[in-house]
């Protein structure tokens, strides 16, 4: 499964884990993601999606359409 949210984009991000000793071992953060329900109320309906917790913070500040609309996107293209 994709480690992306579906709306903003962010992905994991790759880097090295530096032991005192100065060893460099890869490394992967990931973003904090979550599978949600949100409701539509222009809808009428909800929608499930894979969000980071940035994004949903957003999202309950504005509303799902508001923010797509920001981003340039519309609500078929997260399926």
């Amino acid at each position: 499964m994709s480690q992306k949210c579906m709306i903003t984009g962010k992905a994991p991000l790759t880097g090295n884990h530096v032991s005192h000793a100065n060893n460099k071992v890869k490394r992967r953060q990931n973003p904090n993601l979550h599978w949600k329900h949100i409701f539509v109320p222009e809808l009428n309906r909800t929608v499930r999606i894979r969000i980071s917790t940035r994004a949903l913070r957003t999202i309950n500040k504005k509303g799902l359409l508001p923010f797509l609309k920001d981003n340039g996107l519309k609500l078929k293209d997260l399926t």
